[in-house]
């Protein structure tokens, strides 16, 4: 069936495929994409360029508007990025790739001294990386120069002038209609396979779940006002069914799935970390277990992978490397499963979460702020991850959806080595939205509880160090709000006294800094300024009525029990010594060099019994879960979470 006969932003025309233009042609098609013809100087004012780049385009290569409107909608969400190109070299609203750069092999667990199995039983192996032999760039990392090829604009507009990029996406969805065999119809419901080919995926199930996000957001609509300040609007088609039929002819194989576990609205494939043996009693890259039935999985973990796809890929096969759960392609939000969630992946450098988590690692760089991660990626994943949230029983909030950086070191030893991706980059306010659970405003104006929440695209704090220690960052929008020790922009940072130094404004120093949707309890308030609870300490941030850092919440809270002057913080909620069988060494449960001092309170996320997997064997026999007695409270202590004994504290609800 079809949906809407026709397109009504489409621009009918003659039916005719534009391909690789002469110096003539080159000339008199570049006047109408820019602007420069007289015929559209009326109309293409400054304040609606970009929406009249898609009317010019679709109408230049008889592509109906909304298809090149939805197509950047998933691919850039209609940002530019100043010509900055993303985690895999794309430029511009159409994600147009020329991507030599994203075949990096690094991947984030070779840097630093996190150890990523985190359990001072049996330690990760941690071997030096080495680039894998550089692979032949695969076609979806390409398609800027094809679409200079077709269009003739040169790369370089492409890369930096959003109307020339948008021509360039038209381009190429006219010529993959044509290769299709299919006529350059009017209406958007014909499109389907050259829009499942414009992703340039390998197989028919990614190129598939690419065009079915396309096609949602065809049907729902679209509006926002682009990095550029740009306002571009795509009308809804609620009732447009496209001729999914098409696929058929693309001639893309089938992905095999081999088991993975993954909602049917991704692709998903498999490429599994290897369980092996090697070495004088060693073996990698993870552990077998038998969750949930053994113990509940708590927390899925969101990473970055700090090397491009192909790299990637090679180094979670190798059994003397670490492991995750899942990666996720950023061209096309492709999924790739590597451990079953009943297995116990090596990835937070913290054992008590790893056992109690799943992984998952996005394609991108923390410490390259313009590199940024595509619509379709956060599509992929946040359908990802409430297929997790609903099949174990995971709340859908920051006390559970963590990021690495949000993972505490075990032990006071490990604090300073921990890792700090997805970083102030990652767009959590737009993660949870698609999520299902956006953020917002929970309690009344007098509330003892504020959850983070700036503005994105608005929130701009430098950083430092993204290339040069000291060197600022290129300006962007981050979802992280920096705190200090006064209500005054020229106070000292706060000071994390688990690193060991003085605050910075480095990109990966997280001392002074809070997160979109965490959640902290109010210990002041000094006219545009609020006062949280935070590493024991009274820490405060800007937040401004007009524009505010965060919104009233509510919740549960934690204070010490009475007649205690202060009570210790925890890294891992181990059971108490009695609890261990014979044969099972009993591993120590020593605070963090943190407390909360009697008259603070902090958020808690959770309940929990103490709890540890010993695994530290390749065979399974000897493997045991040992639960204890004693309960422990997750709380929000610093920008990582924390845990504290039942025992030690009180839980009260929020004030409102």
């Amino acid at each position: 069936m079809r949906g809407s006969a026709t397109d009504p932003t489409s621009t009918p025309g003659p039916r005719r495929l534009r391909r690789t233009a002469v110096p003539l042609a080159s000339a008199a098609l570049l006047l109408p994409l820019l602007g420069a013809s007289p015929a559209h100087t009326a109309t293409n004012s400054s304040a609606n360029r970009l929406q009249q780049a898609f009317a010019t385009a679709a109408a230049d290569y008889h592509v109906p508007q909304s298809v090149l409107l939805a197509v950047s909608y998933l691919q850039s969400r209609w940002d530019g990025h100043a010509g900055a190109p993303s985690v895999t070299g794309g430029y511009g609203p159409m994600h147009l790739t020329d991507a030599r750069t994203a075949l990096a092999t690094a991947e984030h667990f070779a840097e630093g001294t996190e150890d990523a199995r985190g359990d001072s039983a049996r330690p990760a192996p941690h071997p030096t990386v080495g680039a894998p032999a550089e692979s032949a760039v695969p076609d979806r990392l390409k398609t800027l120069p094809k679409a200079a090829e077709l269009s003739g604009i040169p790369a370089g507009e492409l890369r930096t002038d959003p109307v020339a990029n948008v021509a360039g996406g038209a381009a190429l969805l006219a010529a993959a209609q044509k290769e299709l065999g299919e006529p350059p119809s009017a209406d958007p419901a014909d499109w389907y396979g050259a829009v499942a080919r414009f992703s340039g995926a390998d197989d028919s199930a990614t190129a598939a779940a690419y065009a079915d996000d396309v096609y949602d957001v065809l049907r729902t609509g679209e509006e926002r006002v682009t990095d550029g300040g740009q306002l571009v609007t795509l009308a809804a088609q609620p009732r447009l069914t496209p001729d999914t039929a098409q696929l058929r002819r693309a001639g893309l194989p089938t992905l095999p799935t081999d088991g993975t576990e993954c909602p049917k609205s991704v692709s998903c494939e498999s490429v599994p970390a290897p369980y092996a043996e090697f070495g004088n009693d060693d073996y990698g890259n993870h552990d077998l277990g038998d969750r949930p039935a053994s113990q509940r999985i708590k927390y899925i973990v969101i990473h970055d992978t700090e090397g491009g796809w192909d790299g990637v890929m090679k180094l979670i096969q190798d059994p003397t490397y670490v492991s995750w759960n899942y990666t996720i392609r950023s061209t096309d939000g492709l999924i790739a499963q590597h451990v079953k969630a009943k297995d116990v992946a090596w990835h937070a450098g913290n054992w008590d979460v790893n056992a109690r988590s799943v992984g998952i690692e996005h394609e991108g760089f923390l410490a390259q702020p313009d590199a940024w991660y595509t619509e379709a990626m956060y599509r992929s994943s946040a359908r990802l991850v409430k297929y997790l949230s609903r099949k174990y029983g995971i709340p859908l909030d920051r006390q559970h959806v963590l990021g690495h950086d949000n993972v505490p070191g075990p032990t006071t030893s490990t604090i300073p080595g921990m890792h700090t991706d997805p970083g102030p980059y990652w767009d959590w306010r737009h993660y949870f939205q698609l999520l299902g659970h956006p953020f917002g405003r929970a309690g009344g104006k007098k509330s003892g509880l504020v959850t983070i929440l700036p503005d994105y695209a608005s929130n701009r704090p430098v950083y430092t160090g993204c290339t040069t220690k000291g060197v600022p960052c290129a300006e962007h929008g981050s979802g992280e709000v920096r705190l200090y020790t006064d209500h005054d922009a020229t106070a000292p940072l706060i000071k994390d006294i688990g690193l060991k130094t003085d605050p910075t404004d480095g990109v990966n120093d997280l001392s002074s800094r809070v997160s979109t949707g965490q959640q902290y309890a109010v210990a002041d308030r000094w006219g545009d300024w609020t006062a949280i609870w935070y590493l024991g300490q009274k820490a405060w941030f800007r937040n401004p009525p007009k524009d505010p850092a965060a919104v009233s919440a509510k919740g549960l809270v934690v204070t010490p029990r009475d007649g205690l002057a202060s009570v210790p913080v925890y890294g891992r909620a181990y059971p108490e010594k009695e609890a261990y069988p014979a044969g099972v060494p009993a591993q120590s449960v020593v605070p963090l060099p943190y407390t909360i001092p009697a008259g603070q309170k902090y958020v808690a996320g959770d309940v929990m019994p103490g709890e540890y997997y010993y695994a530290v064997t390749f065979t399974t026999d000897s493997h045991r879960v040992v639960v204890g007695q004693d309960l422990y409270y997750e709380i929000q202590y610093g920008h990582r979470i924390a845990f504290v004994r039942a025992a030690d504290v009180t839980l009260e609800g929020s004030v409102r």
